[in-house]
């Protein structure tokens, strides 16, 4: 519940600096068109995301007879979920992630590396945090705030250009304020807005812990895996695919990104452990 009102309150506080945006910008026609353009590509991402993802690592759809689609069936059961489909994915790195537009639309994919290295205990937990996700709609969730955010982006890169060519703040007497308002719109502002959006991708995958450790009522299931996992990233990085796709899974598939705990997609594995320990199931 803690993490649901966090998720609303960053959620409340984008919307609101979006709708700043707007005020600063004096209801421009550029801000209609950053939603138009925007919201149409999260719309086609919305629906089509994966596909597009399941393809850029070459996910394999799991054979009914295998160990790996039997587990993600007894979870979904567990979760009274539509069976989801199943993927496996040729990568040594250890890591699973779930996609789709809605339960009754989900798929879950694990890679070749996490079944090798986790337990079947460990391995239903996790199954169940993909299905935490899918359970809390959290495709949805991420989707409104990538929209919100990427209409603020691309705003901001308006305005950097309307810099550039003179476009912005041309009456001398407001120069100093307009100054004020255009570092403002175009280097803070997107800036706020990813901060937030990562925010409340952290905030879903606390969630998703929570969730999936009450599914198999399990959650130490859950932290072992995790530090596992933690371990096994950094011996088998991802060598394919796209950091942007980072947050998709259950832990950063990526090496030495270098990033600081502030733009990270995932909370830090140690703090989810802990989480996990300390939770008592009913």
């Amino acid at each position: 519940m803690k993490n649901q009102f966090k998720t609303i309150m960053l959620l409340g506080v984008l919307t609101a600096l979006l709708l700043w945006v707007g005020q600063l910008l004096g209801g421009a026609q550029g801000l209609t068109i950053a939603i138009i353009f925007v919201g149409l590509m999260n719309f086609v991402m919305y629906w089509f995301s994966d596909k597009i993802v399941l393809a850029m690592y070459r996910a394999k759809e799991a054979d009914k007879d295998s160990k790996l689609y039997h587990i993600v069936k007894e979870v979904a059961m567990m979760a009274k979920l539509p069976m989801p489909k199943v993927y496996a994915i040729p990568s040594a790195n250890p890591n699973a992630f779930a996609t789709g537009r809605n339960p009754k639309h989900a798929a879950v994919a694990c890679t070749n590396g996490i079944m090798d290295l986790l337990s079947e205990r460990e391995l239903k937990a996790v199954i169940a945090h993909e299905l935490g996700h899918v359970k809390n709609r959290d495709t949805l969730i991420t989707t409104v705030a990538a929209t919100i955010a990427g209409v603020i982006s691309y705003v901001a890169m308006m305005a950097r250009w309307a810099a550039i060519f003179g476009g912005y703040g041309g009456r001398s007497r407001d120069r100093g304020s307009n100054i004020f308002e255009l570092l403002a719109l175009a280097i803070i502002t997107p800036l706020i807005a990813t901060i937030l959006q990562l925010a409340i991708s952290r905030s879903r995958e606390y969630m998703a812990d929570e969730t999936g450790a009450k599914i198999v009522k399990d959650p130490h299931a859950l932290a072992d895996a995790l530090l596992k996992i933690e371990k096994g990233v950094k011996l088998h990085p991802m060598a394919m695919g796209s950091e942007a796709t980072a947050s998709l899974f259950i832990a950063n598939p990526f090496k030495g990104s270098g990033l600081l705990n502030l733009f990270s997609t995932h909370p830090p594995i140690k703090d989810r452990v802990e989480k996990l320990h300390n939770m008592k199931i009913r």
